[in-house]
């Protein structure tokens, strides 16, 4: 890996007339996010110009928020991400838990740290003004990254924590939510895959069914989200896949999020999950759902 020698293919890609989008794609795709960030320096000191300025004038549309996605250090892109979703027009909440669902403590303290770094306010602020009642507590929660993260199951807890839900939802007129918020936000998660497999033989169905039935709205996606990435983080995001490109339109904001976030991470998971789900591959939807140059990149992300 030369990063000057990726530098000047990149200068070359967008000097003088047109701009060759394969060369981008093929130069940025092969590279890994800390290869990027070198790129981006070089670029900078061998030409003396900036990187992103640079593409950002010649790219445009979904291409241009994927290729600038790439050039962003993971932290910053989540940070970017939910600022948006907080602060864009409307509140993209489905954004908002993914990230806060899916994100390990340590992952979750560097956003905060940068979050206030970049914007002066911290991201729990931003959450309480932007959000309302029990959903906005467990959003709150998940951005502490306090989660016990160790593996211990303590089996008469276990039992505790899986009556304590049942008697929270299903056996009482009304849920208690905080409950649910409590254990779920907290608790380790061998302990939670214990108190799933408990729950379901004193409530007689699956801890999903009962947030289904006794939650709404975002409350109930945000807790749905947890449980499914205790139990299959890949499955969670080929889910969230599968639905931005499902029916009419595409949902181009998470595709590209999710596409971005994880391909360095578990691409190679969600995509045997998202066959093993849907019964085709991500590779196909992908390709019959978008165009362009938007595709080819997305290609190359998904690999396969």
């Amino acid at each position: 890996f030369s990063a000057e020698q990726e530098a000047q293919a990149l200068r070359k890609a967008m000097k003088g007339f047109g701009t060759d989008e394969d060369a981008i794609i093929e130069t940025l795709t092969k590279l890994n996010v800390s290869q990027r960030q070198q790129v981006l320096i070089t670029y900078k000191s061998t030409i003396g110009r900036d990187l992103i300025d640079d593409l950002k004038s010649e790219l445009s549309g979904n291409f241009e928020r994927v290729i600038i996605g790439l050039m962003t250090p993971t932290t910053m892109y989540d940070v970017h991400e939910l600022r948006r979703a907080l602060k864009g027009a409307g509140t993209d909440e489905g954004c908002l838990i993914e990230i806060l669902a899916s994100r390990t403590n340590a992952e979750i303290r560097h956003i905060n740290e940068n979050y206030k770094l970049q914007y002066g306010s911290t991201l729990e602020d931003d959450i309480v003004s932007d959000t309302s009642s029990m959903f906005r507590r467990v959003l709150v929660s998940l951005a502490t990254g306090n989660r016990d993260e160790g593996t211990f199951v303590d089996e008469a807890l276990a039992q505790q924590d899986a009556q304590s839900l049942y008697e929270a939802g299903e056996k009482k007129w009304g849920t208690d939510e905080v409950q649910f918020m409590s254990i779920l936000c907290t608790r380790n998660r061998s302990h939670l895959l214990r108190v799933f497999d408990v729950y379901r033989v004193i409530a007689n169905k699956d801890i999903t069914d009962s947030i289904k039935s006794e939650m709404s709205g975002d409350l109930e996606d945000a807790l749905l989200a947890v449980v499914k990435c205790l139990r299959n983080k890949p499955a969670y995001f080929a889910e969230r896949l599968y639905k931005s490109m499902k029916g009419l339109g595409t949902d181009d904001s998470t595709l590209i999020r999710v596409m971005v976030s994880r391909s360095e991470i578990d691409m190679l998971y969600i995509r045997r999950e998202f066959l093993a789900m849907y019964g085709k591959s991500l590779h196909s939807f992908i390709k019959g759902d978008c165009s362009g140059d938007y595709r080819k990149v997305l290609l190359r992300l998904c690999g396969g």
